[in-house]
C-alpha cells in the first residue's frame, strides 16, 4: 500500500489513462467518518490504478470530499477541457465518477449524493433492492428532494438510473473496467451491503455499516469471508475497507450494528481461519466510519492503539484522512 503525499508523486502516479494490469486500486477518501460531522461522512472513490473512471462506495460526503482532495493536490494533473465551465471538482464529479454503490440508505451514507444531484451528470446508483426502495421512497420523492430517479414519484427527472443488485451476483459497473458483487450485511436489523469490487484479477472489499455476527446472531460476515477466501489466499484482494465505529469499551448492546477493535480482531481471525491461517500479513485494512464525538478528544488514536495491540495477524491498519489518496497493490 502506498500513500501518495505530494503533488509531484500524485501527478506521476495518475498520468496513464488506461488501467494497468495487476496494479491494484487507487482509493480517494471523500469522507472518512461516521455519525455527525457533516462534510466528512462515509465515501470512498475507487478506481483501477492508472484509470480515471471511478465508482464511489457510499456517498455521505461528495463535493466537499472532492474539494478537500483537490486542496491536497490529488487532482493536480486533471485537465478541464477548454471551454468547459466546470471547475476541477465539477469535472471529476461529472466525468470521472461514473456511479454510486450505496450500502444502505442512512443519511451519513447518501447525503452527499442527494445534495449534489441537481448539478451531477447522469449516472447509475447500484444497491440491493431494499436499499433502492428506501432511496426512492425516503429521499427522491418530491418531498425530501426532487425525484432524480427513473422510478418512483412523477415526474421522474431520470438523472439517475436506480439499478437493483442481486446478492452474490457480479454486475458490470457502467463506464468503468470494474465489476461489483454485493453481499448483504446486518446493520442492527437493517440491511446493509459489502461490495466486492474487481478489475481484472484484482479485488477490493468495501463494507457498509455492519455489526458482529455473534452479537446479531447472523452469519453475514462469515458468508463473505467464505466468498473471498480464495482471493485472499492468492493475494488478489488488495485491501478491505471495514468500519470501526467505537472503542472496545462500548457495550455490545449499544453497538447498534457497528464494530469495535475487539470485534474487528475476532472477525479477521475468522477470515484467517477460513483461508487456512497465516494469510493476512500485510493486508491493508482501512478503518472507516469512526464516529465523530462532540468532545475535545477524538477516538482515532485510541482506536489505532487498540487495533495495533491485538494485531497478531500482521494486517496493515490504515486510519484514513479525508482527501487522501491511497494506492493498494
Amino acid at each position: 500500500m502506498k500513500l501518495i503525499p505530494s503533488l509531484v508523486s500524485i501527478s506521476m502516479l495518475l498520468m496513464p489513462t488506461a488501467a494497468l494490469a495487476e496494479q491494484g486500486f487507487d482509493v480517494i477518501v471523500l469522507g472518512a467518518l461516521g455519525g455527525i460531522q457533516d462534510g466528512n461522512l462515509s465515501s470512498y472513490l475507487i478506481r483501477p490504478h492508472g484509470d480515471r473512471n471511478a465508482i464511489a462506495c457510499d456517498a455521505g460526503s461528495l463535493v466537499n470530499g472532492l474539494k478537500v482532495a483537490q486542496d491536497k493536490g490529488v487532482f493536480g494533473d486533471v485537465k478541464v477541457p477548454e471551454g468547459s465551465p466546470d471547475s476541477v471538482v465539477g469535472h471529476v464529479l461529472k466525468n470521472d465518477l461514473k456511479g454510486y454503490l450505496i450500502s444502505h440508505a442512512h443519511l451519513d451514507h447518501v447525503q452527499g449524493l442527494v445534495i449534489a444531484s441537481p448539478d451531477d451528470s447522469d449516472k447509475t446508483i447500484y444497491s440491493l433492492p431494499s436499499v433502492s426502495a428506501e432511496i426512492e421512497q425516503n429521499y427522491f420523492n418530491w418531498k425530501a428532494w426532487p425525484n432524480m430517479l427513473d422510478r418512483g414519484q412523477q415526474p421522474q427527472l431520470k438523472k439517475y438510473h436506480l439499478e437493483d443488485l442481486k446478492p452474490g451476483k457480479a454486475k458490470e459497473l457502467t463506464g468503468t473496467k470494474m465489476t461489483v458483487t454485493p453481499f448483504p450485511l446486518n446493520h442492527g436489523g437493517a440491511e446493509s451491503t459489502a461490495f466486492l469490487i474487481e478489475s481484472g484479477d484484482d479485488a477490493i472489499l468495501c463494507f457498509g455499516d455492519t455489526g458482529p455476527d455473534e452479537v446479531q446472531k447472523a452469519s453475514n460476515m462469515q458468508d463473505i469471508w467464505k466468498a473471498v477466501a480464495d482471493k485472499v489466499k492468492q493475494r488478489k484482494l488488495k485491501a478491505i475497507i471495514l468500519e470501526v465505529s467505537y472503542t472496545s469499551d462500548r457495550s455490545d448492546h449499544l453497538l447498534f450494528g457497528h464494530l469495535t477493535p475487539k470485534w474487528v480482531h475476532k472477525t479477521l481471525h475468522a477470515l484467517d481461519q477460513e483461508v487456512g491461517g497465516n494469510a493476512l500479513k500485510g493486508l491493508p485494512v482501512v478503518v472507516s466510519h469512526i464516529k465523530y464525538p462532540l468532545t475535545d478528544e477524538q477516538p482515532q488514536e485510541a482506536i489505532r492503539k487498540e487495533l495495533e495491540a491485538g494485531n497478531d495477524l500482521g494486517v496493515q491498519f490504515v486510519i484514513p484522512e479525508q482527501g487522501a489518496l491511497y494506492h493498494f497493490q
